[in-house]
């Protein structure tokens, strides 16, 4: 066998595992039902389609929800939605839920195959061909990747970009020509439009761009590069006004308001207690909007369940590490620390190329713990990548030995059994040290149950035409709209029969009242209806 037949194989073994990963997402796109978020963002994407507005649902940029409506911009949507203190519930979502996620949700699991070749590349260059595979391995098998790159949301747009501007600063910084410069600020404007967590992560990167140099032996520079640092910014502002069509506000301070205009809007006033007077515009006013809006929600904090308890206004620092050690797979974990504990012991100084992309990671979980936003893992998607690079690198010290080689081989093997326990519902995926059954008890909302078992349900009342039910359902589409027939039960009714319940209800964090449902605690559920629909028999 040639050397040239020989490679031409082993290229075979990333396509394969990008074909298993599309083909996971596709299975979890046909079986779960639109979550609590996704209408919010197809309509909102298809309104800046159709009429070049960035008004509803505006606490996200429009980069994701553009990309996911893409195929349908030219379609017109007829949806009726009702709003309250705490929610929205779609009543009428027309062409349909199920025809509306097969002709979104596919566009982000483009993105998904987008990272896994991005992360395939990266890990090539940074280590070898073998720890490349190894990464794309895990990654093919990791839940909350194929979950989040299965729904028409903004989560995997987000990883995916901050993963490809910090891989980009790295040849960026061997190579910093005219063109890699330019990608760059492409890049960074990609990253401003797809998340409002973005800003901190383009700050860093344009700093890296001016302090860092090629020499690993030295890796500051003497002279800073400001002038690439400052082209890759103009750049990014561009793309990012792009991302808004454009679009010109103004902004007006004095007399103890704010007054804030855009396009095709109605004016927007607020109180201040600033005296300044000022009258300005703003290029993608709707971007400065939107982060306001943010950064004032975080400020307020969000209800979150966590071990068994309701925090008001979040959980604290301990949230994410204590969820990334309940829902990160326990080989992803356990490989990633044998890299980092074997790379100690030989002694090897961090490549700088990996040094700096792990800078990434580390400041973005610096400002993740210090959120009060703990509503799920998948504010924190944009860490798995750098981890599985990192564990990628374990094919180095596994190689030396057949021993080595054959217990890696078994690791993959049981990472992607353990992620094939949930298949296809991935979303509600818990590593196995957390029982199915208890897994609700440390952690809810969209960690286990946004929304996404009406199909599953739908098919349980196919199976059992002659059984009435009553359902307590968290999501924001009308179960009707699946077919899903069912009483509504509300909280606090002593109900007797077929109760099914969603998880996230039951823990209360989300309602007005939390206790609605926990009268439902001592009883024993009969069944779990696609990991997130507890069902009760209280005949």
């Amino acid at each position: 066998m040639t050397t040239q037949t020989s490679s031409a194989r082993l290229r075979l073994v990333p396509c394969a595992l990008l074909f298993l990963f599309a083909l996971q997402s596709l299975c979890f796109i046909k079986t779960q039902s639109l979550t609590y978020d996704e209408p919010a963002h197809i309509v909102a994407g298809s309104e800046a389609w159709r009429s070049g507005k960035f008004e509803h649902w505006n606490d996200h940029p429009p980069l994701g929800r553009l990309w996911l409506t893409l195929p349908i911009a030219a379609t017109p949507l007829n949806y009726d939605v009702q709003f309250t203190d705490r929610d929205f519930l779609f009543t009428i979502l027309q062409p349909g839920p199920e025809w509306l996620a097969w002709h979104t949700r596919p566009m982000n699991t483009l993105l998904g195959i987008a990272l896994g070749v991005a992360l395939w590349f990266a890990a090539r260059r940074i280590f070898c061909e073998g720890a490349a595979n190894v990464a794309l391995a895990l990654y093919a098998f990791t839940p909350s990747l194929i979950a989040h790159f299965s729904l028409a949301t903004t989560d995997g747009v987000g990883a995916l970009f901050i993963f490809l501007v910090a891989t980009q600063l790295t040849r960026w910084r061997h190579n910093p020509s005219t063109r890699q410069t330019v990608l760059m600020g492409l890049l960074l404007g990609g990253l401003l439009l797809s998340k409002f967590y973005a800003p901190p992560l383009a700050l860093l990167a344009l700093v890296l761009m001016v302090i860092v140099g090629p020499d690993e032996n030295r890796r500051l520079v003497r002279k800073l590069n400001w002038k690439p640092a400052l082209a890759a910014l103009a750049f990014a502002l561009a793309v990012l006004w792009a991302g808004y069509f454009f679009h010109i506000s103004h902004l007006d301070v004095g007399d103890g308001q704010v007054r804030a205009s855009f396009p095709d809007r109605p004016v927007r006033e607020w109180p201040t207690t600033s005296q300044l007077r000022i009258s300005m515009i703003v290029p993608a006013g709707e971007f400065m909007e939107g982060l306001r809006e943010v950064a004032r929600s975080n400020q307020h904090g969000r209800p979150a369940w966590f071990l068994g308890k309701i925090y008001p206004r979040g959980a604290g620092w301990r949230y994410y590490p204590v969820t990334m050690v309940l829902k990160w797979p326990a080989i992803l974990v356990l490989l990633l620390a044998l890299s980092f504990a074997l790379a100690i012991r030989a002694g090897k100084r961090m490549p700088g190329d990996l040094l700096l992309l792990m800078l990434f990671p580390g400041v973005f979980l610096c400002f993740a713990v210090t959120a009060k936003f703990n509503i799920g893992e998948r504010h924190i998607l944009p860490l798995y990548p750098f981890a599985l690079l990192m564990a990628g690198g374990i094919w180095q010290y596994a190689r030396v030995s057949k021993i080595g080689m054959v217990a890696l081989v078994l690791a993959l093997c049981l990472n992607a059994a353990d992620a094939l326990r949930y298949a296809p519902d991935y979303l509600a995926y818990f590593n196995f040290f957390v029982r199915p059954q208890t897994s609700w008890e440390l952690l809810s909302d969209s960690n286990l149950d946004w929304g996404q078992g009406l199909i599953s349900m739908r098919r349980y009342q196919q199976q059992h035409p002659d059984e009435a039910l009553q359902l307590a359902y968290f999501g924001s589409i009308d179960p009707a709209l699946y077919g899903v027939r069912a009483t509504p039960l509300a909280g606090h009714d002593q109900a007797n029969g077929t109760l099914i319940v969603s998880t996230t209800l039951l823990t209360g964090q989300t309602i007005k009242d939390p206790d609605a449902y926990h009268w439902l605690w001592p009883y024993p559920a009969e069944q779990t209806i696609d990991h997130c629909l507890r069902m009760y028999d209280l005949k």
